[in-house]
């Protein structure tokens, strides 16, 4: 006796909401859609989606609106804190604005984030949010024949009119340097990242104006370059630093790297801040962790990351509005690791 097919139950439609909440399958629309509907209808409308089941068929939506109601997040490296910094405040804005956010790792290559963009302009997403540390004429062109709105994080050259939210490095580095020079220090030393990124270039321009601004000189053996702005390529530029030169205090192009040059001080029998002071920049959970808690210039990822996503959704709102560049100022955090030269030798006298 041969096996009768088992039928599969049938899939829950917008009709079978309609009839279960004994409304028109346009009311289903609008409430689903989020358009105006009485507080009586909205609330028959759900009861009866939770009881069948029902899940809208977010594609057909996508096909019908032509939005997503997906925001897209790009960054460098993911497990870089100010990157987690900043997915958690735009996600909070997007969640407020009814959008869902995705996060994408592209890496540091311009090449790379130009392939997201189009592949996001396939429709993906309704906008972009993206933290370039290479901005190249071929990405600019990218940003600017983009379907989907852009804002970036990050500078861009200035006659490139996009939204865009930046932190002013230059000062950053100059709180830094003087904060340092203020406390005794006269050697200071800086370990950047990759100088051919903005971030890296931006950050060696402040430390080269801050230190001749004070009179200090600008010594090339004071100075590293990192091949990235992570912890494993900042331990080895400490090491060629401190191979090279021995300062009295060191400026790091980001936190990362801050802890990187606090193990190698460490493993070279070196005291911090007595022997030398060290000061980070982001001021990420990494610096209030580290041993001695680290000083650390604030570049307000949190804020930029929240301007960038408000004017993200403006833009969505307002296609026509005029882009806007928005410059979020520095601040400087003291911890332990850079307090006042007098200080640290009375601690140890």
């Amino acid at each position: 006796m041969s096996e009768q097919p088992t039928s599969e139950p049938k899939r829950s439609t917008l009709v079978l909401v309609a009839e279960r909440a004994g409304v028109s399958i346009a009311s289903v629309s609008r409430v689903l859609n989020g358009q105006p509907a009485s507080a009586q209808l909205a609330e028959r409308v759900r009861r009866a989606v939770d009881e069948l089941g029902y899940v809208p068929d977010a594609s057909a939506r996508t096909l019908k609106t032509g939005r997503t109601d997906q925001l897209a997040l790009a960054v460098a490296d993911l497990g870089n804190p100010v990157y987690v910094k900043m997915m958690h405040e735009v996600a909070r804005v997007a969640a407020k604005n009814g959008y869902r956010l995705v996060l994408s790792s592209t890496g540091s290559e311009a090449a790379d984030q130009i392939e997201l963009l189009g592949s996001l302009n396939r429709g993906f997403a309704d906008g972009l949010l993206l933290s370039p540390l290479r901005v190249t004429d071929e990405l600019v062109a990218a940003l600017r024949a983009s379907r989907i709105p852009a804002v970036v994080i990050g500078s861009l050259p200035p006659d490139v009119e996009l939204d865009s939210v930046r932190a002013d490095s230059v000062a950053g580095v100059g709180l830094a340097v003087e904060h340092l020079a203020e406390t005794g220090r006269r050697r200071i030393a800086f370990v950047n990242g990759p100088v051919d990124t903005v971030p890296g270039a931006a950050r060696l321009e402040g430390y080269l104006r801050a230190v001749e601004r004070l009179g200090l000189g600008t010594n090339a053996d004071l100075q590293v370059a990192a091949s990235d702005f992570t912890y494993k390529a900042g331990r080895k530029a400490a090491a060629r630093l401190l191979g090279q030169c021995t300062p009295d205090a060191v400026v790091c192009a980001n936190d990362l790297i801050a802890v990187a040059v606090l193990k190698e001080l460490a493993a070279r029998g070196l005291r911090v801040p007595e022997d030398v002071a060290v000061v980070g920049m982001d001021d990420s959970e990494a610096a209030e962790l580290a041993n001695p808690a680290l000083t650390s210039v604030n570049l307000g990822s949190a804020k930029r990351a929240r301007t960038a996503a408000k004017l993200l959704i403006r833009r969505l709102e307002n296609p026509g509005v005029a882009p806007r560049t928005v410059v979020i100022e520095p601040t400087l955090q003291v911890r332990e690791s850079s307090v006042a030269a007098r200080v640290a030798d009375g601690a140890g006298a």
